[in-house]
């Protein structure tokens, strides 16, 4: 009996020491601020999810990644992370982009978004539309040369915030 309250007593001690994790305020903002060729009036034309003005997805241009998430998407989640803190070395440099898909509505995708840290712009599909763009699955990230043509498509989640600056120097020839 004295080992298990000896136990006890120290996995609360050593709990007490654990350090919390805070969570990271998230911001839904504009996508004024995107790269966009604005003669391109054809294709696939997705909103804000801040519920503004979009764009045609054929006249974004890069050097630019675009990263097609959902709150459903555990991976996603998994992620995140590792995006932010490349967003947050890449300003200036890479525009990031997300778009989010296949929610039941834009609420759920503005909540994620201040929940998960995410301050970069997004783009809505509220009724699946960029799946002749995009493809089904996510994650997944386009990196979009400057032309506005795909210089590679990476399929599933990112392990680290260092493949994202690998591939981004491999295929966008932009060192972070």
């Amino acid at each position: 009996m004295k080992r298990i309250a000896l136990l006890l007593g120290t996995l609360l001690l050593l709990s007490g020491c654990a350090k919390s994790v805070e969570p990271i305020a998230g911001e839904v903002v504009s996508c004024a601020e995107i790269k966009i060729d604005t003669s391109i009036t054809d294709g696939v034309q997705l909103g804000c999810l801040d519920g503004g003005e979009g764009a045609y997805l054929q006249g974004l241009r890069g050097p630019m990644l675009i990263n097609v998430w959902g709150s459903w998407c555990y991976e996603c989640g998994i992620e995140m992370p590792y995006l932010r803190t490349f967003y947050a070395k890449a300003q200036g440099k890479v525009a990031l982009v997300g778009v989010d898909v296949e929610e039941k509505n834009i609420e759920a995708g503005q909540k994620y978004v201040e929940s998960h840290g995410i301050t970069w712009p997004n783009f809505y599909d509220d009724d699946g539309r960029s799946r002749g763009f995009f493809g089904m699955g996510v994650p997944v990230t386009w990196f979009i040369a400057a032309d506005g043509s795909v210089a590679y498509k990476k399929i599933g989640g990112f392990k680290n915030e260092l493949e994202i600056i690998e591939l981004t120097a491999k295929y966008l020839d932009v060192s972070l």
